[in-house]
Order: structure tokens, then sequence, then C-alpha cells
């Protein structure tokens, strides 16, 4: 008993932050998402959500996409730099979390300027004849920034459970006469379950509620669910964004518990 009132103790910090920082919002959330502007009780925010039916549509596709790009340079890099020497890891990792020192607002306006029409790229194509091609406000776009700001978020998870493979597991495959391709997909592939559901996780959800990105590289014709919930509260729409928000935290929490559903698949079959 005095043992759990230590722990507590200790851990109350830690529970007062919880309660204030998340508890306390999403309770907020909840509450704004059936009331009015007036705080009477009403579904009707509920009723009104099948007019965003497209957005969270193009919102959960253009993040699946930016999470699908991301897992495909990642896995690669993240399994040459674990077989690396430590001191090239530790080099390559700085590199990775580099443009992470710097601000996001920034990171998104210096791709403004090298993808819009006028920018670095097509006037250096424009010098030897090429385009100019319309690369601004697109759905490429959108992904590019997705992309570039997320891609540290699923390198590093693949990189920390890439590390925990031991070199003597992929000897002994290759001493057993396991190929390239069988060494990836049955020893190496099972074995970074873990890191994949994490990177997947962590960028898959802020693509999706991201807002700035789309508004900065997508312009108007491809407004994401960020994008309306940004709007929403900016024009003293809050019981809306609420309930946006609060669907949006569903779908991500559904998306989460699926892919840790994956994860423990894996890793059962692995024991099996």
């Amino acid at each position: 008993m005095v043992k759990n009132k230590k722990s507590f103790f200790v851990g109350s910090p830690y529970y007062i932050w919880m309660i204030i920082f998340i508890v306390v919002p999403m309770l907020m959330v909840a509450y704004y998402s059936f009331t009015d502007i007036d705080g009477n009780f009403t579904l009707e925010n509920i009723k009104n959500l099948s007019e965003y039916a497209d957005t969270f549509v193009l919102s959960i596709f253009l993040g699946a996409v930016a999470t699908l790009i991301c897992l495909i340079i990642a896995y690669p890099l993240a399994f040459m730099i674990s077989r690396s020497k430590a001191s090239t890891q530790k080099m390559m990792i700085m590199l990775v979390m580099l443009p992470m020192w710097m601000n996001l607002l920034l990171r998104t306006y210096s791709w403004m300027t090298i993808i819009e029409d006028t920018g670095i790229i097509n006037s250096l194509l424009s010098k030897i004849g090429i385009g100019p091609f319309h690369m601004i406000n697109t759905a490429g776009a959108v992904v590019l920034g997705m992309v570039y700001n997320f891609l540290p978020y699923m390198i590093l998870p693949l990189y920390s459970a890439m590390t925990k493979i031991d070199k003597n597991v992929l000897e002994a495959a290759e001493d057993l006469g396991a190929n390239m391709f069988q060494r990836v997909f049955k020893v190496i592939f099972p074995l970074s379950v873990p890191g994949v559901v994490s990177g997947i996780t962590m960028v898959f959800v802020p693509s999706v509620s991201t807002f700035y990105i789309s508004q900065k590289l997508g312009g108007t014709g491809y407004t994401l669910i960020g994008d309306v919930i940004d709007t929403q509260f900016l024009n003293s729409g809050r019981n809306m964004g609420a309930t946006l928000s609060l669907v949006l935290m569903v779908l991500i929490l559904l998306c989460m518990l699926l892919m840790n559903q994956f994860a423990s698949n894996e890793e059962e079959a692995m024991l099996v």
C-alpha cells in the first residue's frame, strides 16, 4: 500500500499534466460537438458531417499516399544506416534530424519558392528550354510537402527497430541459402514490424490532420479536413469545428488500433 502511494505521488505531475492538457481538451471538444452556439444540446453538427465527406476522403487518400512514399523511401535508408559503422550511424541520424531543427513554416515556405511557377526549378528549366511546369497548388505538391516534413518520423522508428536485429540472424539466413529477397521478406521485415507500425502511425496522423502544408502548397483546390477545422474556428464556427475534430480523432484512433492489431498478429506469428 505504501509503495502504491509513493508511485502515485511520483507520477502525480504526469497525471495532472494529462488531465489538464489531454482529458479536459477532449471533453471540451465533445461538449462543443453536441451543442449549438447558445450551448443547447443538438445533433445538427453530426447531421451536417455529410457535407464534408469528400474532404475526409481526400485527406485520408493524400495522407495514405504520403505515408506509403515515406515508407518506401525510409525502409531501405533506415536499414542502410543500421548496418553502418557507429560513427556513420550518428552522422546519418544527425542529417535526418537536421531539417527538424527548422520550423515547419519555414520548411514549407522554402518549397513554395522552389516549385512555384517562377521558382528555382522552373527558372533552371527555362534556361535550357524546358518548361515551365505548373507544380504548386497541385495534389503532388501537397504530398511532397507531407513527405519532406514527416519523413524523419518514419526513418527514426524504423532505424530503432532495425538496430535491434542481430547480424548473426542475417548471416544464419544467408548460410541456410536464403537469397537477398528471402532475407528481406522472411527475416528483416518480420523483425522490423514494430518500427513499421510506429512509423506509419507517426506519419499518417499528422498527414491527415495537417492544414498549413495544404494551404501553402495546395492552394484552394486541395482543401483538407485540417483546413476546414481551422477555417471553422477562425470564423466562430467552433461547434462544427469541434465535431469535425472529434470525427477525425475517432478515425485516427481506429487506424491506430488497426495498426496495433496488425503488429500483434505479426508478433504472434513469429512466436509460432
